[in-house]
């Protein structure tokens, strides 16, 4: 049986809009935000998906998203789909973010001076997470919300050399086929376009 995982990005916060670092710390959603998970929810009507399992970051952003996209239908809360945690530069205004060095994709392990993480923690407890959801999963298709530096340093790991580098907006949707403990990216949909 094929297994296929959308993992997406919660809707737009009030640190999204704000421009502050959101990572380990939570805001609301906005307006916005919740207009986009709505987007999610129609493009799954439309395309008419069903999810035989559904998981959530418990974070608050990723459980309002989730109960926006899944109205009335139950998901279970974990752990390992929550945010990157930036350490002390949690709430931050985004300028004070480091700048990328030369050749690297992400921050690497440089929030670990500053009691966060390193992109590749994320990436490990975010594959260990998911892979024992698309294990355990009885059915076909499973819905998962999570956070944009989660998912990217998900997408950093599993990346295939041909896989086009998709967006990480709000509401993103990546879909991997899962099969034998491998995730290979199949495609990305931004519900809002």
């Amino acid at each position: 049986m094929r297994k296929k995982l959308y993992l997406m990005r919660h809707g737009q916060t009030l640190f999204n809009q704000l421009k502050r670092v959101q990572g380990a710390c939570d805001s609301p959603l906005t307006t916005l935000g919740k207009d986009q998970a709505k987007q999610a929810r129609d493009y799954f009507l439309q395309e008419q998906f069903q999810f035989d399992a559904a998981y959530s970051s418990t974070q608050e952003r990723a459980c309002d998203t989730m109960e926006i996209v899944q109205a009335g239908d139950s998901y279970i809360r974990k752990k390992g789909l929550k945010e990157w945690n930036f350490g002390l530069y949690e709430g931050a205004p985004e300028y004070l973010n480091p700048p990328h060095k030369p050749g690297e994709e992400s921050y690497g392990d440089y929030f670990l001076d500053y009691d966060g993480e390193s992109v590749d923690q994320v990436a490990s407890r975010m594959s260990q997470t998911l892979t024992q959801v698309m294990d355990d999963l009885t059915g076909e298709n499973a819905l998962a919300v999570s956070h944009g530096g989660a998912l990217y340093s998900f997408y950093l790991k599993w990346r295939q050399e041909n896989d086009q580098r998709p967006t990480f907006s709000n509401c993103c949707i990546l879909v991997y086929e899962y099969q034998k403990g491998e995730f290979y990216l199949q495609t990305s949909i931004d519900p809002g376009k």
